[in-house]
């Protein structure tokens, strides 16, 4: 089976980085420091196509399994991870800072082709999160349409 090139995945990903990039730079924009701040962001991700199967590889590091969503929409893959940590006060202290008690964090990849959704599995192990797509096999891939 030979593989089909997209002439447009280069674009594709340019676009994707810089949609990360302005995402990145506007929640570092605020009006006036505080103490308090929630960190948003976006996610580091490899996308590696193989013979039979897409998988993305995600950093997500101190978010815990169930803080995590993922959801295959058409041919758009959504992981999203939202942390809130419960803020203990200390009559020895007063924070100056706090950016740790909570964290979202989103991110939408476009997958080159269509995927089995069936078969799609997701691991989380040690601040990684590891996603298999099979491709979808082209011959079944559709649905016929009748023409009346």
């Amino acid at each position: 089976m030979t593989k089909r090139r997209n002439p447009f995945r280069e674009l594709e990903r340019l676009f994707e980085q810089m949609q990360e990039n302005v995402e990145e730079a506007a929640t570092q924009w605020t009006a006036e420091p505080s103490t308090e701040t929630a960190t948003t962001g976006s996610i580091r991700v490899d996308l590696e196509d193989r013979d039979t199967e897409f998988v993305v590889t995600a950093e997500l590091p101190g978010f815990d399994r169930k803080d995590i969503d993922v959801q295959l929409t058409d041919q758009t893959l959504q992981i999203q991870a939202d942390r809130n940590t419960e803020m203990k006060s200390n009559a020895d202290s007063e924070y100056i800072r706090r950016e740790r008690y909570h964290a979202s964090v989103s991110r939408s990849i476009r997958l080159p082709e269509s995927v089995d959704s069936d078969g799609v599995t997701a691991k989380y192990t040690n601040g990684i999160l590891t996603i298999e797509m099979p491709k979808r096999d082209p011959e079944t891939g559709g649905t016929q349409i009748e023409v009346e």
